[in-house]
């Protein structure tokens, strides 16, 4: 894994995946100093780590661009994953996803989550960020209001968010 680090918000700690975390996730089975919530790891967080581990069988370390584990700073409990769904496309768009354990909801730590991981975004060189959510997911769309991310329009099934930094 190259040099990613940790990202720190007032009560969280984002926690670059590697390799072997992501495989933990996969499997289910913590490894030692782990403190999973219950609910951890949920099928996003199971799929986004089985997407990071093939992108880096495909294309190799993704630097920055990678899921994160969101660990309470408190006592160090994993409560969801927030990450990149991979690099950047041609434009310099990251698309981002991210969840909680539904003990974790309601606490604003989500959108703590996704501002923070805007941030990395920026300061990594992304020209915008996307991300989307069920239409039915309300609590979803106000997360991405929230980190600053603009509505952009609708299909059938997903509500469409970004944010463009400014050049």
């Amino acid at each position: 894994m190259t040099d990613v680090k940790i990202i720190e918000t007032d009560r969280l700690l984002l926690h670059p995946l590697s390799v072997d975390d992501a495989r933990r996730i996969v499997e289910g089975v913590p490894g030692a100093g782990d403190r999973w919530a219950e609910g951890y790891p949920g099928d996003g967080d199971a799929r986004s780590a089985r997407g990071f581990l093939n992108g880096v069988a495909e294309r190799g370390d993704p630097g920055a661009y990678r899921p994160y584990r969101i660990q309470l700073l408190a006592d160090g409990t994993t409560v969801g994953g927030i990450g990149f769904h991979g690099p950047p496309d041609e434009d310099g768009v990251v698309t981002v996803g991210y969840g909680l354990v539904p003990g974790a909801r309601g606490r604003g730590y989500a959108s703590e989550a996704l501002r923070a991981l805007i941030g990395r975004a920026r300061e990594s060189g992304a020209t915008a960020v996307r991300g989307d959510a069920d239409l039915d997911n309300v609590a979803s769309h106000r997360v991405m209001e929230a980190a600053g991310m603009a509505y952009e329009g609708e299909d059938e099934n997903v509500r469409h968010y970004r944010l463009v930094f400014a050049a």
